[in-house]
């Protein structure tokens, strides 16, 4: 039931605090009504203010000369690529839906991207994912992976969009919440982009298109601003039902009105439903709305203005025409067998409001809904968790150092352990192959696409080691956005921007907001060093259990460009008799490992070093060598460290390599750092024995490192390797087994 004024305990009921309900009495003059009380609590609430980030996230780089849509101006970023293109990309959260109701929760995650992308005026060309998930050998966690796996498969292939890359990791700390962030990348022509504005066109029709509203996602942005309890798994009206179809005649009709410039603006109904495109509109174009309910197209029967303004049914958009051009966006939407009805009107007294029943239900400032506006702005209180003290006391001799006879039995353990092994049950599911876009596939470092109708290319990667960021979360977070870098690097792209999704616990406990503000300011270092602007993405809080927080996670969405995509990097070599050779700063640590965690069960000690002087060395070294074609492979080392690196090389290659070691071994004293070590700045790079002098000095000469290991052999079936007192040869089948089979039993 609406009710003409609310109370306090209402306000705290939808998550306001008695401060918040006093300044929103401030700013109506009034005490507000039911339908008031929940706009203002969707769109104060963590998932559509940032309050208790934004603060922290105006800490970041956000300039470059190549942007035409910054943090926070748009519904995604944008970069000038030239010849008149733009990269519009973004990366976004929908974490606590999946939890809840996985295949919904993450197939939804991906409409709402993809919506973010194409409001722009781009067309998407291809998508990422990077998934947190608890161990599957628990019946739960394996139902929440594998649905949400086929969520993202089914909507994303229902749409034609090629996934280009991602990443998976597996730990017990995700097992009650686990992460699904989804990325879109786009490509639009500069004068076909479209804004989320009015514009100030004062008089312009308003309409909404696209699907139908019903009462599904009602309190979803509420709903992701809370922790995870047992009452979330009876809130699955607060998860989305999404129509990839639906959203798929959406694009097109959208794209189609954007390209005949029928529209002054445009804006998904994502978070809190018509309730923040009205807001978010008017406020960046200082203007109102007056939006008449009734004219909404229902599919539910008795929806009160409460439900339809907090509805978050998908695949709908809010729509400004440019005035005379109303009939033919109409005539488009309707070719395309969508809704557009005409709801409202934009007025000059930048006030909100909203009729139903002939009453007027409810009239806000448009201003003071939104980020950066009068929504508020906090920030809370930070301690240093004690376990940061504990974790750096451990020390690697406390462990007993790898023998010679276990090399190979824990190489092919590593290559089954499921944050190593192949992620082919998951990408096969994904259409990869669609749109002809595919250069490098999903599987390698980094993926890369051909942009249609050029031979330009877009490399695109996901990458956030959370157990680093547990252990060190500022340092951690530098390493996350280096390691982003490198492997857009290792697919020949020069790195271009960052989008990010910073998944975090509850920000009200101290410690939480500590790692949260350390992750932040090690992210904006390095961005700032790499000269790397941070264009958007998303803050997702509140990603605990009544067991405590998860680790973490600072995800990176990065993209790259590259001039000719001929001219782009696999992980191997395509010729026998090309060398290998390791550059850049090699300086592996078993500490805060994989195979830490693997085999004794510990996640602990100091993380590996990080330089960003040598990480942006290397990098650009790397670069400026594929330029001069120098090179015919690279790959980054990262988790796992240098054996499994080079055996992960094999078997996606089709030679084989022989390699020795021995000039490593100043290195570490340790057996079990030199080969499964995990370290920053460093690549394992291919290419033909002729070039060797010139990319030895080119490393050499900004004081990095090159390491001459072996070469690609004909002898396809083999990994050679010879070290400080061993020897050892394994086939490439007894390397594939274990690789490939690691998660594929969860997913028969």
């Amino acid at each position: 039931m609406e009710k003409d004024k609310v109370s306090l305990e209402d306000a705290k009921e939808h998550g306001l605090t008695e401060t918040e309900f006093v300044e929103i009495q401030k700013i109506l003059g009034r005490i507000p009504n039911s339908t008031e009380l929940g706009i203002f609590s969707a769109m104060w609430s963590e998932h559509c203010s940032y309050k208790n980030s934004i603060l922290k996230l105006k800490t970041l780089p956000t300039k470059s000369d190549k942007l035409l849509a910054g943090a926070g101006e748009e519904n995604a970023g944008a970069m000038d690529i030239g010849d008149g293109l733009a990269v519009v990309f973004k990366i976004e959260s929908h974490n606590h839906p999946t939890a809840v109701e996985p295949y919904q929760g993450a197939a939804t995650g991906v409409g709402g991207i993809m919506r973010d992308i194409f409001t722009m005026g781009a067309r998407p060309i291809t998508s990422l994912n990077s998934l947190r998930f608890g161990d599957p050998k628990e019946p739960r966690n394996k139902y929440l992976l594998t649905r949400a796996v086929k969520g993202i498969g089914d909507y994303g292939n229902s749409l034609g969009i090629a996934v280009g890359g991602g990443e998976l990791f597996i730990h017990p700390i995700f097992t009650k919440n686990p992460l699904v962030n989804a990325m879109t990348v786009g490509i639009a022509k500069h004068d076909e982009m479209a804004s989320a504005s009015t514009k100030g066109k004062v008089g312009n029709k308003v309409f909404i298109v696209g699907a139908t509203t019903g009462r599904d996602g009602i309190h979803g942005a509420s709903f992701a601003s809370k922790d995870l309890s047992k009452e979330s798994e009876e809130k699955r009206s607060a998860v989305q039902v999404g129509d990839p179809f639906m959203e798929k005649l959406l694009m097109e009709a959208s794209l189609e009105a954007i390209q005949k410039k029928l529209l002054v603006g445009i804006q998904d109904m994502g978070a809190a439903g018509i309730s923040c495109a009205t807001s978010e509109m008017s406020a960046k174009g200082k203007t109102g709305m007056d939006v008449d309910l009734d004219k909404v197209p229902l599919r539910e029967t008795e929806m009160n203005a409460y439900e339809i303004m907090l509805s978050e049914s998908q695949e709908r958009m809010l729509v400004v025409p440019e005035q005379g051009k109303e009939e033919e966006l109409i005539s488009i939407f309707h070719k395309w067998g969508l809704n557009a009805v005409e709801i409202g009107v934009v007025t000059s007294d930048e006030l909100i409001t909203i009729r139903k029943d002939g009453k007027i239900k409810a009239q806000i400032p448009a201003e003071s809904l939104v980020l950066g506006g009068g929504a508020p702005r906090y920030v809370r209180e930070e301690k240093r968790p004690a376990y940061l003290d504990e974790v750096e006391q451990f020390s690697v001799e406390s462990i007993t150092d790898l023998k010679d006879s276990e090399i190979v039995s824990k190489l092919t353990t590593l290559l089954g352990n499921l944050n190593l092994s192949s992620r082919r049950p998951l990408y096969e599911q994904y259409d990869t192959e669609v749109g002809l876009v595919k250069v490098v596939p999903p599987g390698e470092d980094g993926g890369l696409v051909r942009i249609p109708g050029t031979k330009k290319g877009i490399a695109v990667a996901t990458d956030c080691n959370s157990r680093y960021t547990y252990l060190n979360p500022y340092l951690g977070a530098q390493i996350a956005v280096c390691e982003s870098a490198r492997n857009v690097a290792a697919t020949g792209a020069e790195p271009y921007g960052v989008t990010n999704n910073l998944n975090f616990g509850n920000p009200y406990i101290p410690e939480n907001y500590y790692v949260f503000s350390e992750c932040v300011r090690g992210l904006g270092d390095a961005c700032r060093f790499l000269d790397l602007p941070v264009t958007g993405g998303n803050v997702s809080f509140y990603n605990e259990s009544p067991e405590g927080p998860v680790f973490p996670t600072p995800t990176i969405g990065m993209v790259g460009v590259i001039d000719d995509v001929a001219k782009g990097l696999n992980t191997y070599s395509k010729s026998p008799g090309n060398k290998l050779a390791l550059v850049g700063s090699f300086k592996p640590t078993i500490a805060a490992t994989e195979y830490l965690h693997q085999f004794l069960g510990k996640d602990t000690g100091k993380i590996p070093e990080i330089s960003l002087d040598l990480e942006k060395k290397t990098i650009e070294t790397l670069i400026k060598l594929r330029k001069k074609g120098l090179l015919s492979s690279a790959k980054d080392l990262s988790l796992g460290g240098l054996l499994v690196a080079c055996a992960k090389i094999v078997i996606s290659g089709i030679y084989g390599l022989k390699l020795d070691l021995t000039s490593l071994q100043a290195k570490t004293k340790r057996l079990d750092e030199l080969l499964f070590g995990e370290t920053g700045a460093s690549f394992l790079i291919g290419y033909s024995p002729e070039n060797e002098p010139a990319i030895q000095k080119a490393f050499q000469d900004f004081g990095l490192e090159f390491f001459q290991l072996g070469e690609f052999t004909n002898s396809h079936a083999d990994l050679q390797v010879t070290g400080p007192g061993f020897q050892v040869a394994v086939a490439k089948s007894d390397l594939e087994n274990p690789f490939e089979k690691g998660l594929k039993v969860y997913f028969e």
